[in-house]
């Protein structure tokens, strides 16, 4: 089995879309490894992504190592204080491989959301990305609505 160092080695976030769920457009996309936990990363998205009902985010991601439980954990932060948090599960990651992973996000009732201009760069989505238990790797990505 391999360990934390190893796990966190051999992965990498290769990019990461957002679509509207309803008629597929792209609403952005990005071919940065968000996965690096050293920083603070950027993302520059339309507006218009909060309107929409739901929103698809498609991730791939390549591992060297074999993950039996692949997993993350993700919190939209607001000025420091938690919004909303979602789990999701991959599963088993074959060693060596590159893989696409699409999962819909249900938007907020419109009365619960807030207007862009509040939210832009003041909302950070923390990612937690763990094989099980294992904590794999983090990201934190500062979100700017254009």
């Amino acid at each position: 089995m391999a360990n934390t160092e190893d796990i966190l080695k051999g992965f990498s976030l290769n990019w990461m879309n957002l679509r509207d769920a309803d008629n597929g457009k792209v609403l952005w996309q990005g071919a940065d490894d968000l996965s690096s936990p050293e920083k603070e990363h950027e993302a520059r998205v339309p507006k218009k992504i909060l309107k929409s009902r739901a929103v698809s985010r498609e991730l791939n991601f390549t591992s060297s190592e074999e993950m039996t439980r692949f997993r993350l954990e993700q919190r939209v932060m607001f000025k420091g204080k938690c919004l909303e948090e979602w789990n999701f599960d991959f599963g088993f990651v074959i060693p060596g491989s590159t893989n696409t992973w699409q999962s819909v996000i249900e938007a907020a009732p419109e009365s619960q959301m807030m207007p862009a201009s509040v939210l832009s760069g003041n909302v950070v989505i923390e990612t937690y990305f763990y094989d099980d238990k294992l904590l794999v790797s983090t990201s934190k990505v500062r979100i700017y609505y254009v």
